[in-house]
């Protein structure tokens, strides 16, 4: 499907996450006629439901998705129901209905030890249970419906939900100082970057197959943090570097997760730029409220 010039009906899953919410108007401004659907109005892990609902439309984004990296160790098969099953009860209902399909995924696919970009091709060894289970919604997809892309990202933040800017902006307000792990090392991607670089993967000529959608550039999330502070005129002197060991967590963390845009060169279509830049268009587009105590000065 090659959407250059061309209005298409889209299905978006997941309508209430954080992606999906920057995609709505993403889509709308390209033309397209986008029907964001919840999980009270599509629960993908109904097959029946998913193949009602599919009908009619030229392409379906799925979003929905069991994020909780954590919470999935001790629950994987209520994951494996969303990111796998549900998955392929979309992609299942796509083919059948004749519609490509945009599926998300993620760096935890990957075993996050590699000190290069992770190929799109480059063989996946997941490490967590939300990683197998995202992993799992990857080949449903490319064995069930041939007409689909594979959008890996990472790193997210956005208006839409809580996040790791959100958090350092709190805390900055909280806190004279704070400790940020530095031996964790990716590519902070703004939402409203990926959902541009969607609507302009599905409308050509990108080849179907798998992508990375993440801003260029890498750091840690200790430069992250700081660059957070720098932008906001506060002193970034305030963020002191620690380790993954010291915040123990029932999910083990990539080290790595940096994705190659490879694929997306290859195939015409410009990858995000420096993270940096969409840093500071994130804060520009939604400033901080004025706080008072450690962090005062934030506007």
């Amino acid at each position: 499907m090659n959407a250059t010039n061309t209005f298409l009906r889209v299905l978006l899953t997941g309508a209430g996450g954080m992606l999906a919410r920057d995609l709505v108007p993403a889509l709308a401004a390209a033309g397209h006629h986008v029907t964001p659907a919840r999980r009270t109005e599509l629960d993908v892990t109904d097959p029946v439901r998913c193949d009602e609902v599919v009908a009619g439309y030229d392409l379906v984004i799925n979003t929905a998705a069991w994020t909780a990296v954590d919470e999935a160790e001790t629950h994987e098969a209520q994951a494996f129901a969303v990111n796998a099953t549900g998955a392929a009860n979309l992609a299942t209902a796509a083919a059948h209905h004749g519609a490509a399909l945009v599926q998300l995924s993620t760096d935890y696919v990957f075993d996050g030890q590699a000190t290069e970009p992770y190929a799109a091709e480059h063989p996946t060894a997941p490490r967590s249970a939300y990683g197998r289970t995202k992993l799992a919604g990857e080949w449903a997809i490319r064995a069930l419906c041939p007409e689909s892309w594979v959008v890996r990202t990472a790193w997210l933040y956005g208006a839409g939900g809580p996040n790791f800017v959100t958090t350092m902006i709190r805390l900055a307000a909280e806190r004279e100082t704070l400790s940020v792990v530095d031996d964790q090392v990716g590519q902070p991607t703004s939402t409203v970057d990926v959902a541009d670089l969607i609507v302009r993967l599905v409308a050509g000529p990108a080849a179907y197959g798998i992508y990375h959608a993440t801003a260029s550039g890498r750091t840690s999330w200790h430069g992250f943090a700081r660059a957070i502070f720098d932008t906001l005129g506060l002193d970034p002197d305030r963020v002191h570097p620690t380790t993954t060991a010291a915040f123990p967590r029932p999910a083990p963390r990539p080290a790595f997760s940096v994705l190659s845009h490879d694929t997306l060169t290859t195939a015409g279509v410009t990858p995000i730029d420096d993270w940096r830049s969409g840093l500071a268009r994130h804060l520009a587009a939604h400033p901080p409220p004025r706080e008072h105590g450690p962090g005062a000065g934030l506007d």
